[in-house]
């Protein structure tokens, strides 16, 4: 059974990929970190964080996969040995839910993407993978993210 984060490149899913690898050494689990795409920019992101020249197919997804690889170490102190790295083109709350059934997740850790004014809410995703997850969602809150 398997730890699975959610990475989207914002601040929020950075303390999410901190917050999952101690769950992860917690529960003696391995670590998954997932990440989708579709078009020319990873799902999620900031739109000012194009992924740069994709054309289609391999490209995206080896593209998207380097994205993933370069965030979750950023956020590890460059420490990522022994994370599972999954790509899916999709939908995220979609994506997110068939990769925590495809790998049995224990677990699932994602942010929302609420501000300052709307940190009472959840976002779309969020609520999506809340409702139709097969194993408990652990949701870091906004107040989290600048941490």
């Amino acid at each position: 059974m398997t730890v699975m984060v959610c990475v989207d490149g914002s601040a929020g899913s950075r303390a999410a990929i901190r917050l999952a690898a101690q769950e992860a050494r917690y529960r003696e689990a391995p670590l998954m970190a997932m990440m989708a795409y579709s078009g020319d920019r990873v799902l999620g992101a900031p739109a000012a964080r194009p992924l740069a020249t994709l054309r289609t197919g391999e490209d995206e997804r080896v593209s998207t996969e380097v994205v993933l690889q370069d965030i979750v170490r950023d956020a590890l102190g460059g420490q990522a040995d022994g994370v599972e790295f999954r790509v899916m083109a999709g939908v995220p709350g979609r994506a997110i839910v068939q990769a925590a059934r495809a790998v049995h997740a224990q677990l699932v850790v994602l942010t929302s993407r609420a501000d300052a004014t709307t940190a009472w809410m959840l976002g779309a995703v969020s609520q999506h993978v809340l409702r139709h997850a097969p194993c408990p969602v652990l949701v870091v809150p906004a107040a989290s993210q600048a941490s």
